[in-house]
């Protein structure tokens, strides 16, 4: 039926699968690297001191190295290597390169989640539940947090891929959607990564300029002064982004309760924005908000893998499933009901409603503004936490440039994390003025595709690589002519955005079905998107194996 081997089985490398060994997660928590050292005798690779470049080869065997233009940025690299930072690329993590795991590991999971979740942009989230939904305080807990637990699912999910194949994720959709049409997954994903960071960056400029003596520090300084944090701690790799994360967590969970305990008097519990509506318009605003706060959470699924890639293949698919999942719920959580809460107190508090007025960061300070200096410190605290939330997607766009093909491999991933950064603060800059419209308009639109795209990753997975026997052959990762073609996953993607298209509410579009639920309609793009493609990939992919081998 097929050329890939059977499911989940390991080889010792052959010579041309070699790669430098990367040394970058030996200082991740949990981790013993003596047991490494005894795996990787039994396999031999090329140590960094060996190989001229420190990179890894593609297919073609070709490395950066052979594009002049790139010489310092090499040289950088080779740096990295020498100080056991990461220099790797999208190349697989061989068996061999990675390192046995104790709990420690598995706690550093569900910190990584909470790190890079504990930040003011969910806060600034959770404020659109009152604020444009018109929901109550109850009403936009209640939808913000079971919106939010679907969409941790797949992301925990994804995340066992990480252990298991070495491969990041968007390597991983190579095996699901075919060579060319992954390449359309990647350029979303982009646009997804780098739309959070555009989010983000603004939301801590509003914060550090809303600080300031009189507005003294502009929104711009403030957002050019978050991207190049950013940056600094992306460029040195996989172990300076774990061990960033591994501690932010504690000063934003400070600040943040510091913040509610301030604030939290004055939100308004017990008022009901939604009472001079109709019950269809209330239901489908419910509707949107839990569909929104489902699309945050799903979209981390883009990069779910890319984090735990250096773990051992035997890593328990269980226990990585279920710290994801706690680490997410926990953050998210935290931070959509203080948001909630602060939007709750806008219609009753003139304060609230200025600072709202000025901006979402703007509101954040005003919570804090009774305690003076120290509240100011406080802000300050906050609006710097957005970097934690801000390296994830910097790490991973400068991973996923290399998955558009060979010619982009070849650049580094520092100049792919540098271009992402550029790309964003500019974006954001020209766009700093319109967050909520961002927020509500972006990060739906983002969650539809993700919503189709998991449908088809779960049938590939369960029905074909697993029920049938199809099984993954992860060394295939660079070779096009052992991955799908890709058929039945771009018409199935196709088929799905039709159903998103027809039932999404945004405040430009309310398509046709979902017209029918209230004034504002409500947003059923995700389900009806996620069953369409479903229903059309399961036969249209059983067609394309019988018709051409893979």
């Amino acid at each position: 039926m097929s050329s890939l081997k059977p499911a989940e089985k390991w080889t010792t490398p052959t010579a041309h699968q070699k790669e430098p060994m990367d040394r970058s997660q030996d200082n991740i928590p949990g981790v013993d690297r003596t047991a490494s050292r005894d795996v990787g005798k039994t396999a031999p690779v090329l140590a960094p001191e060996t190989s001229p470049d420190g990179l890894g080869r593609n297919a073609g065997g070709d490395t950066a190295s052979s594009t002049p233009v790139f010489g310092p940025y090499q040289n950088f690299e080779r740096m990295l290597v020498r100080y056991n930072l990461e220099s790797r690329g999208i190349q697989r993590v061989l068996p061999a390169h990675r390192h046995t795991t104790d709990h420690l590991g598995f706690i550093q999971v569900c910190m990584l989640w909470v790190s890079i979740n504990l930040t003011a942009n969910n806060i600034t989230l959770g404020m659109l539940g009152p604020a444009v939904f018109y929901l109550s305080f109850r009403d936009s807990c209640l939808t913000a947090v079971f919106g939010m637990l679907i969409g941790c699912l797949p992301v925990a999910y994804i995340a066992t891929f990480g252990p298991r194949s070495g491969n990041r994720t968007m390597v991983l959709t190579r095996y699901i959607m075919g060579w060319w049409p992954t390449k359309i997954i990647v350029v979303l994903t982009l646009v997804i990564l780098l739309g959070y960071c555009l989010i983000d960056v603004v939301v801590a400029g509003q914060i550090l300029s809303a600080v300031s003596t009189n507005n003294s520090l502009s929104i711009v300084v403030g957002i050019i002064i978050t991207g190049i944090l950013a940056w600094i701690v992306t460029t040195f790799g996989y172990s300076v982004f774990h061990q960033y994360q591994r501690y932010a967590w504690l000063p934003q969970l400070i600040a943040n309760m510091i913040l509610s305990g301030v604030a939290g008097p004055r939100f308004d519990l017990y008022s009901d924005p939604s009472s001079g509506l109709d019950s269809r318009t209330v239901a489908g605003n419910r509707l949107s908000f839990f569909s929104l706060c489902l699309a945050a959470a799903i979209t981390y699924s883009e990069t779910g893998a890319d984090f735990f890639v250096y773990y051992p293949e035997n890593s328990s698919k269980i226990k990585m499933f279920g710290v994801t999942v706690i680490g997410l719920a926990i953050s998210f959580t935290t931070m959509f009901v203080i948001g909630i809460g602060l939007g709750s107190g806008i219609a009753s508090n003139r304060a609230w409603s200025d600072a709202y007025d000025t901006s979402q960061g703007a509101l954040i300070v005003e919570g804090l503004r009774p305690l003076g200096a120290f509240g100011s410190f406080c802000s300050v605290v906050i609006a710097l936490g957005l970097i934690s939330n801000l390296v994830a997607p910097t790490y991973a766009s400068g991973i996923d440039w290399q998955v558009l093909g060979h010619h982009f491999e070849k650049v580094p991933r520092v100049v792919w994390n540098t271009f992402s950064v550029v790309i964003y603060t500019v974006c954001a800059i020209a766009g700093r003025a319109n967050l909520a419209a961002i927020f509500t308009n972006f990060l739906a639109l983002m969650g539809y595709w993700v919503s189709i795209w998991i449908a088809i990753v779960l049938e590939e997975h369960i029905i074909f690589r697993k029920f049938l026997g199809l099984g993954w052959d992860w060394d295939a990762w660079n070779d096009r002519h052992q991955l799908p073609l890709g058929i039945a996953a771009i018409v199935a993607f196709v088929v799905g955005w039709v159903g998103a298209i027809l039932c999404m509410a945004q405040v430009w579009y309310i398509g046709p079905i979902s017209g029918l639920i209230g004034e504002y309609g409500g947003d059923l793009g995700n389900y009806v998107g996620f069953a369409w493609a479903a229903i059309v990939y399961a036969p249209l992919r059983w067609f394309e194996m019988k018709r051409f081998g893979r």
